[in-house]
């Protein structure tokens, strides 16, 4: 090891010199040292998937620890070679298919091309070693034996033995923790080897009717799905809950074994893992594989969920975010049944199901009762704090806001008269609606008592100019126009607020119009322009501004000022010429999409003609769906006009996956997003009579 460069290479962090400590970390005798450097290597030499130079440097001295039987923890080290090999990625991966993704290069000078050869020869360096796995699916530790199987099947490129070698095992395999595996083993064989999957398929149909077993059975039920799902039972649903409740009736799981609490990642990861970590794994899996079959899904989680055992109920909550986030469907009974856990006795479970409500928004509404009561009988639970920064709203009290509750203002309002405000009260009082209306003069009252020269004033402000601006509380504007001094630190970002809040009270801010003609020549021009034109509707004022910001403001100023214009109306006939070449530009990368999607509804707004913007429209629908609820609102406008667009909302409420659901992450306000844009869709494709409702009401507005 001494004789590699290592201080010639790099990771993710810059050199490479101290990666020699990290391997030698991984055979220390001590846990700590062991978790310690393990997190290092996921951490730098294998940051977020890549792959360095330092990271193929490292690959035989993996190889030479996983066949050193003294050395611990080595299931861990098979699977961080396994997912250096992109064993974690699609299983048709070979190591080229990820090199688009890093043509620009990186920080370190490492150009595309290169970064692409990397998962290659990471891939086909433990291709070459493979055969070792065959070792190891026999090894005397079980946590070797547990990874083993996967890693055979993916790197050594012998069908016929591989097949062997895991029938093999699973006759004589003793421990119950790593019979699962070998299951796990079999479906992506099948999977990787469709030719030769044929055995493979009839071993998972002989598991998944075995007696007395029931955790293999459900594990080789979730490897059919992915690989045969024509050969799963009819009664799916019915099977699985009943072996679920079997397997929890079972013998106590062997433990697994015990790990140190460190205070790395893999050790706070680890803390967040459910009770049932192998339960979780196997629903997980059958979960995934079942896909965007909802009804079998939601059959699933209703069983988990009135389930006796505490752990069951955890996994089938977790289960059930992933399902809510990519899928639509109607989901009133399980999100009621994760209600229930609310008065569970067990804290994970409770925290576990208001953590999904949270992200549910409206949708959390059947869970509202449990979520009423869990707020009232725990009042410490109002508030979050934290080591750091302000504190926030509980995740009770939240969820229960965001439903639209109006039990939710009682314990806001209290809050509200505490000596610091949550940071993001402000921002749930929208979702509230009218029945937040008490909090409007408490909500004025702090506003002015936000000190003007501190540090955080822009944090401790904003938030209480959105619930403003949610109830057009107009008596507050005096309290909006102190914030407008130059003095005010973050003076930028706290006017912004500040404006786009005295334009949300219109006329009744008339006080305010000496303000906001200031700021007409200022970084918030646009903004100042749109508030000033609902406060007093000067056009002869307000339109050279948005001209001016439209074509040559920020990216952010440049949409605002589309946005205006088109809420001007004909009365910014002036600015169409710009607009429309705004509205055509040839945006190949596609960073100004929002401009011109702000720019074609403007048009519409002003000029009431459908032909130049109906492209523009259909293009950015495709192109980003995130703009796909403003587009849906400006086709609500358009009434009959928009009728050449409507095979796009049809197609949308044709479709069951969410319009923002994507792989690598999600946002957390996805699904409200998407249950507003299916609202929008479904109302606009109601047929004639409403077709002719919008048209009517479009010739309103434009008159």
């Amino acid at each position: 090891m001494d004789e590699v460069d290592w201080a010639a290479m790099r990771h993710a962090y810059g050199s490479a010199d101290k990666v020699p400590d990290l391997l030698r970390g991984l055979a220390s005798s001590c846990p700590d040292e062991r978790e310690s450097a393990l997190d290092g290597m996921y951490g730098a030499v294998h940051h977020q998937g890549d792959v360095y130079d330092s990271t193929l440097a490292c690959i035989p001295f993996l190889f030479a620890l996983i066949t050193h039987p003294e050395v611990p923890d080595r299931g861990a080290l098979v699977e961080l070679l396994v997912s250096i090999g992109g064993g974690d990625a699609d299983e048709s991966f070979d190591g080229d298919d990820r090199k688009d993704e890093y043509d620009d290069g990186d920080e370190y000078g490492n150009d595309g091309a290169g970064a692409g050869d990397n998962y290659a020869m990471a891939r086909a360096a433990i291709r070459a070693g493979a055969a070792v796995f065959a070792e190891l699916i026999e090894d005397r530790d079980p946590e070797v034996r547990r990874a083993a199987p996967c890693a055979l099947v993916r790197f050594l490129d012998e069908p016929a033995r591989v097949l062997g070698l895991l029938g093999e095992r699973m006759e004589t395999e003793p421990d119950r923790r790593v019979r699962p595996a070998l299951v796990e083993g079999l479906g992506l064989f099948a999977r990787r080897h469709p030719a030769a999957a044929a055995p493979a398929v009839d071993s998972l149909i002989a598991l998944s009717v075995a007696p007395d077993a029931p955790g293999e059975r459900l594990a080789a039920l979730g490897q059919l799905a992915g690989c045969a799902p024509e050969r799963l039972p009819s009664d799916l649903a019915p099977t699985v809950i009943a072996l679920l409740r079997a397997r929890s009736q079972e013998s106590a799981e062997p433990e697994e074994p015990e790990r140190p609490a460190t205070d790395t990642l893999i050790g706070q990861l680890r803390v967040l893992r459910p009770a049932d970590e192998e339960g979780s794994r196997l629903l997980r899996t059958l979960h995934s594989a079942l896909g965007d079959c909802t009804a079998d899904r939601i059959a699933l989680l209703n069983g988990q969920l009135t389930s006796e055992a505490p752990a069951d109920r955890c996994n089938a909550v977790w289960m059930s975010a992933g399902l809510f986030r990519e899928w639509r469907a109607s989901y009133e009974k399980p999100i009621a049944l994760i209600g229930e856990q609310l008065d569970a006795d067990d804290t994970r479970l409770r925290e576990a199901a208001v953590h999904v409500l949270d992200g549910l928004f409206e949708l959390a509404a059947p869970a509202a009762e449990h979520l009423a009561a869990a707020v009232a009988a725990r009042p410490e639970s109002w508030v979050r704090h934290w080591e750091r920064g302000a504190p926030t709203l509980g995740d009770a009290l939240k969820t229960l806001a965001r439903t639209g509750d109006p039990r939710a203002v009682p314990p806001l309002l209290q809050l509200l008269k505490q000596p610091v405000v949550p940071y993001d009260l402000g921002r749930i009082v929208a979702y509230v609606g009218p029945a937040a209306a008490p909090l409007a003069p408490l909500l004025r009252t702090r506003l002015g008592d936000v000190p003007l020269d501190a540090a955080d004033t822009y944090d401790r402000a904003a938030p209480l100019l959105l619930a403003l601006s949610a109830l057009r509380h107009e008596a507050a504007v005096p309290e909006v126009l102190r914030l407008l001094p130059d003095e005010v630190p973050d003076r930028s970002a706290l006017v912004e607020a500040a404006v786009r809040t005295l334009g949300a009270f219109g006329p009744a801010a008339h006080e305010a119009i000496p303000a906001l003609r200031d700021l007409l020549t200022s970084d918030c021009a646009a903004t100042a322009a749109a508030a000033l034109w609902s406060v007093e509707e000067d056009a002869k004022t307000v339109l050279p501004v948005l001209r001016r910001e439209l074509t040559s403001g920020r990216p952010r100023q440049r949409q605002a000022a589309a946005e205006a214009l088109g809420r001007l109306g004909a009365s910014a006939g002036a600015a169409v010429p710009a607009l429309r070449g705004t509205a055509e530009t040839d945006d190949a990368g596609g960073g100004r999409v929002w401009e011109r999607t702000a720019a074609a509804c403007a048009l519409w707004d002003i000029t009431g003609a459908p032909e130049p913007i109906l492209p523009v429209l259909r293009h950015a629908w495709h192109e980003n769906p995130y703009t796909r609820g403003t587009i849906a609102a400006c086709l609500s406008r358009m009434g009959r006009a928009a009728t050449p667009a409507h095979d796009l909302l049809r197609t949308e409420l044709g479709t069951t996956r969410r319009h923002l659901a994507r792989s690598g992450g999600y946002g957390g306000g996805d699904i409200l997003e998407d249950e507003r844009l299916r609202r929008e869709a479904a109302f606009l494709s109601g047929g004639p009579a409403r077709v002719a409702e919008l048209t009517l009401v479009s010739m309103a507005r434009q008159r």
